[in-house]
């Protein structure tokens, strides 16, 4: 398989952005409430699930070597393997959901939100499981501090950065394209 520098080079920029997005923080107990899953969620939309999920595990990189990429400019293993942990590895899986979804049907506006509700779903359930195992916690106080808090701002998040993304990819078609999946 031959891989260009393009998509690559692309990936790396979004890499950026979900550092740049994730410092919009407000502190909600254990679970700060982040601009990350917008941002992974604009990142599939755009990049789809190949490019979206290399930006993903770009940025994990970056910060479980130190860098100051995750919300609250921290960065680290012991953030990768704290209470918040689990988001961070559901960032993978959301990515790579949202943009194989998106790829099924990229011109709908209603399904591109629909696959970043999803995605954006997952991701709060890997962190909960996370949550509840790394903190010792019971399955009711993991889902009421890691789980019902998130679920309007998830799903206005999801809202938004599926709408933008598919403001943006009719907008710039040649700069946003990815493979369509065959029938």
């Amino acid at each position: 398989m031959k891989t260009s520098l393009k998509p690559l080079i692309i990936a790396a920029e979004f890499s950026a952005i979900i550092a740049i997005l994730s410092q919009f923080t407000i502190p909600l107990g254990i679970v700060p409430l982040t601009g990350q899953t917008f941002a992974i969620g604009l990142t599939a939309t755009l990049l789809g699930r190949r490019s979206g999920t290399l930006s993903v595990l770009i940025y994990l990189l970056l910060g479980t070597i130190g860098l100051p990429v995750f919300a609250g400019l921290s960065g680290g293993l012991s953030i990768v393997f704290g209470p918040t942990g689990g988001y961070l590895i559901g960032f993978i899986f959301q990515a790579w959901l949202t943009g194989y979804l998106v790829e099924k049907n990229v011109s709908s506006y209603t399904w591109v939100i629909f696959a970043n509700v999803i995605g954006s779903f997952v991701t709060l359930i890997f962190g909960v499981i996370w949550l509840k195992a790394s903190g010792d916690l019971s399955w009711n106080t993991a889902i009421v501090s890691g789980f019902i808090p998130f679920i309007l701002p998830g799903i206005i998040k999801a809202v938004a950065a599926g709408y933008l993304g598919t403001v943006i990819r009719h907008r710039l078609p040649n700069y946003f394209s990815f493979e369509q999946p065959q029938s």
